[in-house]
């Protein structure tokens, strides 16, 4: 009886089907592997003539001394007496007008009066790692007179390497207020942190501690938002920094810069203009510019859309009445957005100067809004 030998020829195939599949898998991980460990390699900062030290946040609470929450804080004193601000910025590694307009005064900066602390990368966990299912790029470049410099962009939370498993809720630790799990990865909700808590928390926790230990007059959190977002283009302001918060957005008017002005809400906990007003003795702001890499509606997402902020759908969306901010065919470059943050700050510490002269808060050498998107961001930043 004559039978069939074809196992042999099926394990042939097998194997060069293994093979295939083993040769495609290692050059995927070949091209993706080095691109992804490139957003562990911290963004560069360069130190202006106004900085006067670098500490480590770990300083204020060494539980996150050897991870990722403990950042770089850059203090520019200037040796005489005033006000001491501080400014957060890359408390969501994807909404880099806040990062970037921090490390524009960190460069630029000379104060004259009081100190300033800045934290360009509040949560540095968030510049880690990209939302991938959002399609964003890992990284933007900001052309400078000396050549371009590269910035991560990164995602609203905490990396899950840094912070896992997400509860099916999260409660929110000193208000027992209920919210959706995965902001328990959200530093604007942890706040005002606690000692023994998640990674997220104890970020929390050495900022309000920094705050404590150098009786930190004002705070303000940067921020971006998308543009059919209902709070954006504007100050969040705790109810003890509302009268700043007025004057400071009356002087912008004055300069054709329009801001809304928003109050803290009671109910919503975790959030920094809330509860680091509430902690501490500080007054505690928030503010928002226009993001629309962030938003819902946008159409192709690459560095363009975060580097120039154009988008033709975001046209159509404000000609049918669907958002917040006007949006034209300018759209909303990056360096306006910086602008806006930067303006936003040196009014706000003009009106704290205002209303206490003899502790009064004074920065020369930051670039004016309209030198800002007149002549780029890049115009700003030191060179490679």
């Amino acid at each position: 009886m004559e039978t069939k030998q074809t196992k042999p020829f099926d394990d042939r195939r097998s194997l060069g089907l293994s093979l295939a599949i083993l040769i495609f898998v290692l050059a995927v991980l070949a091209i993706v592997v080095p691109d992804a460990l490139s957003m562990r390699e911290p963004d560069v900062v360069k130190q202006g003539a106004g900085v006067t030290k670098v500490v480590k946040l770990s300083q204020y609470f060494d539980g996150i001394a050897g991870t990722r929450g403990d950042t770089d804080i850059y203090v520019l004193d200037s040796g005489k007496p005033g006000a001491s601000a501080l400014v957060l910025g890359g408390t969501h590694g994807n909404e880099p007008s806040g990062f970037m307009a921090a490390i524009v005064l960190i460069e630029n900066a000379m104060p004259t009066s009081g100190k300033l602390y800045v934290i360009p990368f509040a949560n540095a966990s968030t510049l880690t790692h990209t939302d991938y299912m959002e399609g964003t790029p890992r990284h933007f470049t900001v052309e400078t007179a000396g050549g371009p410099r590269r910035f991560r962009y990164g995602s609203r939370a905490t990396s899950p390497a840094d912070q896992w498993p997400d509860p099916d809720i999260y409660v929110h630790a000193s208000s027992g207020q209920k919210l959706s799990g995965s902001e328990t990865r959200n530093l604007n909700r942890a706040y005002p942190g606690r000692p023994d808590g998640t990674f997220t928390e104890k970020v929390a926790y050495a900022i309000t501690s920094l705050i404590r230990a150098e009786k930190i007059d004002i705070t303000v959190d940067l921020h971006e938002a998308s543009p059919e977002y209902p709070v954006v283009n504007a100050i969040v302001a705790h109810e003890r920094a509302m009268k700043i918060a007025s004057i400071a957005l009356l002087n912008l008017e004055f300069d054709d810069i329009t801001m809304g002005l928003e109050p803290s809400p009671v109910k919503l906990r975790g959030l920094s203009h809330r509860e680091l007003g509430d902690a501490t003795g500080t007054l505690a702001l928030l503010m928002e510019t226009t993001n629309p890499a962030q938003g819902r509606l946008r159409g192709v997402t690459n560095e363009a859309l975060i580097t120039q902020g154009r988008d033709e759908l975001y046209v159509r969306a404000q000609q049918l009445g669907r958002l917040f901010v006007p949006f034209d065919d300018k759209g909303w470059p990056l360096a306006t957005r910086v602008a806006r943050h930067v303006a936003g700050l040196q009014a706000i510490f003009a009106a704290y100067s205002s209303e206490t002269p003899e502790r009064a808060l004074v920065l020369d050498a930051i670039p004016a809004y309209a030198d800002l998107v007149g002549q780029g961001l890049g115009a700003f930043l030191k060179a490679p």
